[in-house]
């Protein structure tokens, strides 16, 4: 017989999958009850199984007295799941307040990728300066003054900056409009005749 202790698996002198499976016997138990404590049953099952995938990688370093080691990665692993909840509490609670104040989208996404790829094609005509002007503005969000601080220049010179950019960016779009309007309309006819 063994010279361990009772409770506990033989020594690692054994095949790695017998001494695993003699650990699971001895404690998974005992490990899960630690588990259920401390959360749910769903979530305990789960860190249950993971403290068990830590200590076959980890067999070598498994003491003869495993249980405390055990109890030890299952914390670990209960704290980090903890956190993970955390974090995805605070992005949802994030992505729900981005999506109350963003406004709201209406059209299809074949016109709404029309209508990015118009805008993008736009700011790629514009200059540097009044392209940076308008993502200051409508992208970052900043205030004309606090833009014209980031840019470099006054906040007069920021102004008209922003104003050209505006009416160059607002003349592509309604150019762009137009030709797409008349490219959509001769599309049907095209579509039916092919």
């Amino acid at each position: 017989m063994s010279t361990s202790p009772p409770g506990d698996p033989a020594p690692a002198d054994g095949d790695p999958a017998e001494r695993l499976a003699a650990l699971w016997d001895a404690h998974a138990v005992r490990v899960q009850a630690y588990l259920l404590r401390h959360t749910d049953p769903d979530t305990a099952q789960d860190l249950l199984s993971e403290t068990f995938l830590v200590a076959w990688r980890r067999l070598d370093d498994v003491p003869a007295e495993a249980l405390p080691w055990l109890l030890v990665v299952a914390r670990n692993l209960r704290y980090n799941a903890a956190r993970s909840q955390a974090r995805r509490r605070l992005l949802t609670t994030e992505l729900t307040r981005l999506e109350n104040a963003a406004p709201s989208v209406s059209g299809s996404p074949e016109s709404l990728a029309t209508e990015r790829d118009q805008l993008l094609r736009g700011l790629a005509t514009l200059t540097d300066r009044e392209r940076e002007a308008i993502l200051l503005v409508a992208w970052d969000g900043l205030a004309p003054s606090r833009a014209a601080d980031v840019a470099g220049c006054t906040t007069a010179a920021f102004h008209v900056r922003l104003h050209r950019a505006r009416r160059r960016l607002a003349a592509f779009v309604d150019d762009d409009s137009s030709a797409l309007r008349a490219v959509g309309s001769s599309t049907p006819a095209t579509r039916r005749s092919a």
